[in-house]
């Protein structure tokens, strides 16, 4: 497994200290040093099956500085895809990418039930 975080983030400070708790082994990568390519990000957001805006950091600074929460209703997927790919700090983190899923942000009961 790979898990991307910004390690200075208290949430995937609390999503890793889960995965050593669990024995769960996996990759690490900070994604403000490597940021994740539009075609990474394309691969987890069809695993994820989740909707593209949950990998944005809506909390985090770039986000406010770029007024997405006005300009991504208003932007096609593939803009959204190629925005994301610019800067690891507008993705949310922790991701934890397994072969059949991917996590995104850290919630105990999600990874428990993944991970069992």
């Amino acid at each position: 497994m790979l898990f991307v975080c910004y390690p200075k983030c208290t949430t995937c400070q609390k999503a890793q200290k889960w995965l050593d708790e669990h024995g769960v082994r996996y990759e690490i990568r900070n994604i403000k040093e490597e940021n994740p390519t539009e075609a990474e990000l394309r691969l987890w957001h069809a695993r994820s099956g989740l909707p593209l805006r949950r990998f944005f950091n809506t909390s985090g600074l770039q986000y406010r500085a770029l007024n997405l929460k006005e300009r991504l209703p208003e932007m096609r997927e593939d803009e959204q895809f190629a925005l994301l790919a610019t800067d690891g700090m507008l993705v949310k983190r922790p991701i934890l990418i397994a072969e059949d899923f991917v996590l995104v942000g850290f919630r105990e009961k999600e990874y428990a039930e993944k991970l069992r």
